[in-house]
């Protein structure tokens, strides 16, 4: 059974969030920007005007200008404590996930992992649109730009991969040619790939087509995709169910060390990856519908 921990318990968590740890990356720049630019596509009038009063002037209105940046401030002095949030570990080969069991840093500090994380950012937006005071002072920019993040490395296999080999990246192998580590194919090389191969290396073509793969082969799953049970607003363990689930059928698979993957691990890999992509960002918008449901005035007033 997996735990899901209520709002009002990770609200006296967050604190924990202050401790640093190494910095690890998720799906690279292509995969956040095509994460949030279908989100954008499926919010509501209220969400999307709750995210544009939230987003820095830097962003223009674009939610997707700012999703990598939780990766860009990782590597900062002040966001350190934030590395150990992108991702969350699994007991080597048992292709399962455990909130209770697997949530924690390398200290073994509980709720310090990417579904914590989502928890905990999603319970702040909720509370600020809800008018519930609190005795922390929340910067719900940087809670939206997070959760906005974290939802597209959870959906990333290898970010809920196996502890031994910290989700691929201790794992050596050849792209074709290139020599890297296996949770970087699954952040960018399968992407980039994917962009020379198939959409003139033009990221909006790629996500023109992944929409229409929503639209066309999906549709029919789009409502499930979105539904969280027991009326959550987020549901972050059955998306690291998920991902540990597909780490093991197709990440892991046929890529032992030193191994070199080529057209077939490429081309059947790279379904999982889009569906991933449009999975995150079906529910990313989901998330944010249910937090923001008539903050017009709250958001604009805070």
């Amino acid at each position: 059974m997996h735990m899901i921990i209520g709002y009002e318990r990770v609200r006296v968590l967050f604190l924990l969030f202050l401790i640093p740890l190494p910095t690890v990356l998720g799906w690279g720049k292509e995969g956040h920007y095509a994460t949030c630019k279908i989100a954008q596509e499926y919010l509501s009038e209220d969400a999307l005007f709750a995210v544009k009063q939230l987003l820095p002037d830097s962003a223009q209105g674009d939610l997707a200008a700012v999703c990598s940046w939780a990766d860009e401030v990782g590597h900062t002095h002040r966001y350190h404590w934030s590395s150990a949030l992108h991702y969350v570990d699994t007991p080597d080969f048992k292709c399962n996930y455990e909130y209770c069991r697997d949530c924690h840093d390398s200290y073994r500090h509980k709720h310090r992992c990417v579904s914590g994380a989502i928890y905990n950012y999603t319970m702040q937006l909720k509370s600020a649109d809800a008018g519930i005071s609190s005795e922390f002072n929340y910067n719900l920019t940087e809670a939206l730009m997070f959760l906005s993040h974290f939802v597209g490395d959870i959906h990333q296999p290898l970010h809920v991969g196996f502890t031994g080999d910290l989700g691929g990246n201790t794992i050596t192998v050849h792209w074709y040619r290139r020599k890297a580590n296996l949770h970087y194919v699954w952040d960018d090389l399968i992407i980039q790939s994917a962009l020379k191969t198939f959409y003139d290396s033009d990221l909006s073509i790629m996500i023109q087509a992944i929409q229409r793969n929503i639209t066309d082969n999906w549709l029919n799953d789009v409502s499930t995709w979105e539904h969280c049970a027991h009326n959550y607003t987020a549901c972050p363990n059955r998306y690291a169910s998920e991902s540990i689930s597909l780490a093991c059928k197709f990440a892991y698979r046929n890529a032992t060390p030193g191994s070199t993957l080529k057209d077939e691990y490429f081309l059947s890999r790279l379904p999982v990856v889009e569906k991933r992509l449009a999975q995150g960002g079906v529910r990313l918008a989901a998330i944010l519908n249910r937090i923001f449901t008539s903050s017009k005035t709250r958001i604009a007033q805070a």
